[in-house]
């Protein structure tokens, strides 16, 4: 498969609000490979099968940046239909239409298995881990949402990397870790429990506008999640931990 059926890729997953953020070719010992953290063990495999049934041998990672997704998820159905998952709904239409238009399989992180998208992100480049627990990439920041991962199992052409790291190695002022008041980012990563304890706790907090950590973060401006799209997050976010159906999105 070459360029251009990427290129066509690329086009029919902007138009519904998505991007491509990069991908790689999977061989032995190539990071994502064996579910580093458990994650692809529901099957046994180290990578999704492509849609074919054979070995995966590219994968393509597709994910949000900005407000693109928003203003296409906020036209959909799924935006006002009063059921569960919304986005992820969205999502799976959406991506799962182009990956049969594309002849390829897609897996996403909110279904079983629990594939480590993490893994291909930083295989992919350009990623850093923050002490957010989210990657922040070197021009999205920590706002590059991971949404899908299609599979070929067909080697596409070379894909363009650039080399730029990930920006998290390189900060040392860590803004982010100072700006969150539940004081929930620190040396041993990110404490999910204080953080929602202070959600619970505090009566209308900033937080719910969107992560004060994450606003803090100088890399990505230009992408951060407008207030309606950071709400819509946080409420999952914090519905999360009780079990409800929204924890997906």
């Amino acid at each position: 498969m070459g360029p251009e059926k990427l290129a066509a890729l690329s086009r029919r997953v902007e138009a519904v609000g998505f991007l491509i953020l990069g991908g790689f070719h999977t061989q032995p010992g190539h990071a994502g490979e064996g579910g580093d953290t458990g994650e692809g063990g529901d099957t046994g495999e180290r990578f999704p099968r492509a849609g074919d049934g054979r070995v995966a041998r590219t994968l393509i990672l597709a994910g949000n940046a900005g407000p693109a997704l928003w203003r296409a998820f906020r036209a959909a159905p799924e935006a006002s239909d009063g059921a569960p998952d919304p986005l992820d709904r969205y999502t799976r239409r959406t991506l799962g239409a182009v990956a049969g238009a594309s002849g390829l399989a897609v897996v996403f992180p909110f279904d079983r298995p629990w594939w480590p998208f993490q893994s291909w992100a930083l295989a992919v480049g350009g990623f850093s881990q923050s002490p957010m627990g989210v990657l922040a990439h070197h021009r999205y920041g920590p706002w590059a949402g991971l949404r899908a991962a299609f599979v070929s199992g067909e080697r596409f052409a070379a894909f363009a990397q650039d080399g730029t790291p990930g920006p998290c190695p390189a900060c040392e002022e860590k803004p982010c870790i100072a700006a969150c008041p539940a004081h929930a980012l620190g040396p041993r990563g990110y404490d999910v429990p204080r953080c929602l304890a202070h959600l619970a706790a505090t009566p209308g907090p900033a937080c719910l506008s969107g992560c004060l950590a994450r606003v803090a973060c100088p890399w990505g401006m230009p992408y951060r999640q407008q207030e309606e799209q950071a709400r819509f997050h946080m409420r999952a976010f914090t519905a999360w931990d009780t079990g409800s159906a929204n924890k997906g999105t």
